[in-house]
């Protein structure tokens, strides 16, 4: 019956019974054999997420994190084992982090030190017999705790999610995931990246202050693969129809694969000629719009080139669960669109308002330079998902996220209140309110102890540093002070003055070294500047960093310029947050080096805001003690210490990937100041001595 019921069915493709508007052998197509059936798929997801129930809550071990908290151990690297460049790089990054144990005792978390990220049994990278290496693994444990990264799954024609072993319990860090396959609160989806994206850094985006007006020569484009046949296929061979050849360019050829001749069709010829006529980079630079159509698999490296050059991507992927959809807002900087209403995708973009077109061109800005541009933002963010499944109560909410200047720096273990934090007190209205710190070694005033009443808020304490080999002197031997003053004994290396001390208990931290001389009026300024500017570092004495074309390295002046890049944390205020945020692999950095501690905090200040430093005014008589012994050895000392200091940046930009440091031109002074009116009617008169 069924096949009577096939005959006695209209031919569609009959003149007689309805004029045809499209290809018959597009139509016949329809039903592609390559293409898998929803059983199908349904089958090979099952083979493969055998617990496809896991949740956090019944699929991993949380005990195991509750002694060392979250700590992260990556299996031993076999020498017989070859590694791909990504996963090497994904390992490295797991390594550098604040969160790596070499001990598995201590771990929370396992990486597997087999390459699982292409897992095309075709490709030349396909490591075999998975099933039976993890098996033999003492730690494996059904795949408890343990983390799996994959960017390639399957292989032609279905490319399937056939990963070709069982992950058991394992968390699946994947690419292209399908939503239907993916485990809500379990899994993480993460974007297919290639082996040429940068380890650490990575590039800056590519909108830039004065990109205005937001709508660009092209309104949208496209230019890539079009697969003639097998999945993926649909999608690309039809966007030639939205293609008019003045604000919206969709470029395709056939030319790829051994065999495209094979399959060409009568559009082919004419695509491939058309194709050439534009440049790939000069339409991302030049586009609003982006479309970024699924590949053979949902996601394609289009995506990030996309969020990289501020180009809105609209995506045709039906089913994808897009990259860290679980703490990021995709709506804010993505449009998603249906495949089979590719013909109302013109439409629609152009119906969005040109100020929204900006918001979302600039989080795209935001999201590639705090989640996507290197494979170190990308192992980073994955495992701060799973930190803050640990423990939901101090899990950085939707806003943190999706907010500049990011998850990866707003660190839950330093405050969950947003107040806390020094990048959100002008959006919330939130005054720091925790007064100010004065930290470091004692300082010489040339004022009273007393305080002005200039001055806003008392220091809470004063806690002084003793890096000494001698003892420090007794408590009676120290100078009455109005507030609490702690000795901490030091560990005698650099980065100690930047360590997250249980006793400071202030936002604001005032650093001073041993041999500075401040005034009340030059400290409370400084302070009342730094309650405005909090998430940068506001002091006196100030540098600058320059590229050395000649010698291909940075480098490193304190002549007097019109521009600055550093202040020197010899007398600066900045926030304790960033001695929270300071990596371990940083600090250890700093202390094989000499003179270097303070570039150190200004780049990773730099780094986290965006930012430059701010220079106040100072005393013109103001200089800085220093000791007659230190004196005389000052001249042959300071090209050895110049020399010092340019290593440490050109080593520290290296550790970052790229230079942070933001140049400025500015200097605040106070108002009225060095103006021809009574003294009387300004606040700081003594600067101006």
């Amino acid at each position: 019956r069924k096949a009577e019921a096939r005959r006695n069915w209209p031919l569609w493709t009959d003149r007689a019974l309805l004029k045809s508007f499209a290809d018959p052998e597009e139509l016949r197509s329809d039903g592609d054999p390559s293409l898998p059936s929803p059983r199908e798929r349904r089958a090979a997801w099952l083979s493969i997420y055998k617990h496809s129930r896991c949740r956090m809550e019944t699929c991993f071990d949380f005990s195991r994190c509750e002694k060392h908290g979250f700590r992260v151990f990556t299996y031993p690297r076999e020498r017989d084992q070859p590694l791909s460049e990504s996963y090497s790089k994904i390992l490295t990054s797991i390594e550098r982090s604040r969160y790596y144990t070499p001990n598995p005792e201590e771990a929370c978390l396992f990486i597997l030190s087999i390459d699982t990220l292409d897992r095309d049994h075709l490709s030349g990278q396909y490591v075999r017999n998975v099933d039976e290496k993890i098996r033999g693994f003492p730690l494996w444990n059904g795949g408890r705790n343990h983390l799996i990264f994959n960017l390639y799954s399957g292989t032609w024609p279905s490319y399937t999610e056939d990963l070709g072993f069982d992950i058991g319990q394992a968390i699946l860090a994947k690419a292209s995931f399908y939503t239907e396959s993916f485990r809500p609160g379990f899994d993480i989806s993460i974007p297919l990246f290639s082996k040429d994206h940068p380890q650490r850094g990575g590039e800056r985006g590519w909108l830039y202050q004065d990109s205005i007006p937001p709508k660009k020569k092209y309104l949208l484009v496209f230019k890539g693969k079009r697969y003639l046949t097998g999945i993926g296929s649909g999608t690309r061979n039809a966007l030639h129809h939205i293609h008019n050849g003045k604000d919206i360019i969709s470029l395709t050829t056939c030319k790829h694969g051994k065999d495209w001749e094979k399959h060409k069709d009568t559009r082919c010829d004419k695509d491939n000629v058309n194709y050439e006529k534009f440049d790939y980079q000069e339409l991302l630079h030049n586009s609003t719009f982006c479309i970024v159509p699924r590949g053979r698999r949902l996601g394609s490296f289009r995506f990030l080139e996309a969020l990289q050059a501020a180009c809105i991507p609209v995506l045709l992927s039906d089913g994808w669960e897009l990259p860290f959809a679980e703490v990021i807002d995709w709506g804010k900087a993505a449009v998603v669109g249906n495949e089979r209403l590719l013909l109302q995708i013109p439409s629609a973009v152009r119906c969005i308002h040109p100020e929204r077109v900006l918001a979302f061109q600039q989080q795209t800005q935001f999201l590639w330079d705090a989640y996507f541009s290197s494979v170190d933002k990308i192992v980073h963010t994955t495992l701060e998902i799973i930190k803050d499944r640990l423990l939901p109560h101090r899990s950085r909410s939707r806003f943190l996220w999706n907010t500049l200047p990011g998850g990866l720096l707003a660190l839950p273990d330093f405050s969950t209140h947003l107040g806390d934090f020094p990048f959100y007190y002008l959006q919330h209205a939130v005054g720091l309110g925790r007064g100010g710190l004065s930290h470091g070694h004692p300082a010489n005033t040339d004022a009273p102890t007393q305080t002005p009443p200039s001055v806003l808020v008392l220091p809470l304490q004063i806690l002084v540093l003793w890096s000494c080999e001698k003892p420090p002197p007794p408590s009676g031997k120290w100078p009455q002070t109005a507030v609490p003053l702690t000795v901490i004994q030091g560990r005698r290396k650099l980065s100690d003055r930047f360590f997250p001390y249980a006793a400071i208990q202030t936002d604001a931290v005032l650093s001073l070294d041993e041999h500075t001389s401040l005034s009340t009026s030059e400290v409370d300024f400084a302070f009342v500047v730094w309650r405005s500017f909090p998430e940068r570092i506001v002091g006196f004495p100030t540098q600058s960093h320059f590229w050395d074309a000649e010698q291909r390295r940075w480098g490193y002046t304190s002549q007097w310029t019109n521009e600055l890049s550093i202040v020197l944390t010899a007398a600066a205020f900045y926030h304790s947050l960033f001695t929270e945020y300071l990596p371990a692999g940083l600090r250890e950095l700093v202390d094989g080096l000499a003179a270097c501690e303070d570039i150190l905090m200004n780049l990773l200040v730099a780094a986290a805001t965006k930012l430059p430093p701010i220079k106040v005014t100072q005393r013109k008589q103001h200089k800085e003690t220093v000791p007659q012994q230190v004196k005389g050895a000052a001249g042959t000392a300071s090209g050895r210490r110049l020399s010092q200091r340019q290593d440490c940046l050109a080593r520290l930009a290296d550790w970052f990937g790229h230079m942070p440091l933001v140049s400025s031109q500015l200097r605040l002074d106070p108002v009225l100041f060095k103006d021809q009116v009574s003294v009387l009617r300004k606040k700081y008169p003594r600067l101006e001595r």
